[in-house]
């Protein structure tokens, strides 16, 4: 039996409460078209670092996605929500949630690599390490849907995670993004393609898109990716859901044809 997987792309902004409104219909929207997992980008309930200490700390953030994922009576991936980081660490985590459809948090990702690189747009230099502490482990979790890996933006760019995700059973894999213009019109639907195709899964990008204020550019383009490497659906650069259908029975037929596991 086939499932059908979203990605959400939307603009945040600095607040949170816009945002949440604004999600809330897309979210709907996705439900609409019978989705069973509906994946959100990174840092969509702020692009802005001054909240991030605040929504680490309220518990209504997690109460608010967990209604979203009850209220449609679907798995819930909130790409990317700041949590606060272990020990005495000032910074913050930047955490995958997955919510089930009776709106519990059943597991979390904490990213591992993150995006400390000079980008030559309007904002320049990018230094996430400053505002967040790096995850070490790497988190799957499996569902109705399919075993779901969980990775955020610029892992993206490490295949190792991915192939650890596929050893450890991955059929899916989540990617939500903030990927800048500048390197998502260079790089972001070949790295989709080459992830998708090196691990014999789906891949599933929901990346924020548009303007979030005078510096801040990022490129859209969210997409849900076949274990062929056969796009499945693209969205461009404005706010939308895209969703496609998810066939195990398809997967499995493929790693056979053209096995790569190190067994």
């Amino acid at each position: 039996m086939s499932r059908r997987i979203a990605a959400v792309q939307y603009t945040s902004v600095s607040d949170p409460d816009k945002n949440k409104r604004a999600l809330s219909v897309l979210i709907a929207e996705a439900a609409s078209q019978q989705a069973d997992l509906v994946l959100l980008p990174e840092m969509c309930l702020s692009m802005n670092s001054d909240y991030y200490h605040e929504l680490a700390q309220d518990c209504a953030t997690l109460e608010w996605l967990g209604a979203q994922a009850a209220a449609h009576s679907l798995w819930l991936v909130a790409g990317a929500v700041p949590q606060p980081a272990p020990g005495n660490d000032p910074r913050v985590r930047s955490a995958s949630l997955v919510f089930n459809p009776q709106g519990e948090l059943v597991t979390r990702y904490d990213k591992i690599h993150l995006f400390d690189v000079e980008v030559g747009d309007a904002q320049g230099s990018y230094r996430e390490s400053d505002t967040f502490s790096p995850g070490n482990d790497i988190v799957s979790i499996e569902t109705p849907v399919g075993n779901i890996g969980l990775t955020i933006c610029f892992d993206l760019r490490f295949p190792e995670q991915y192939q650890a995700l596929r050893d450890a059973g991955a059929d899916i894999i989540l990617i939500p993004a903030a990927f800048t213009h500048t390197t998502g019109e260079a790089h972001w639907e070949i790295l989709l393609k080459a992830r998708a195709i090196e691990t014999q899964c789906y891949v599933l990008a929901a990346n924020q898109c548009g303007w979030h204020d005078d510096k801040r550019r990022t490129w859209g383009h969210s997409m849900i990716v076949g274990p062929w490497g056969d796009t499945l659906g693209m969205l461009h650069e404005s706010p939308g859901v895209i969703v496609a259908d998810v066939d195990l029975t398809e997967l499995a037929n493929v790693r056979k044809k053209m096995p790569l596991t190190r067994s």
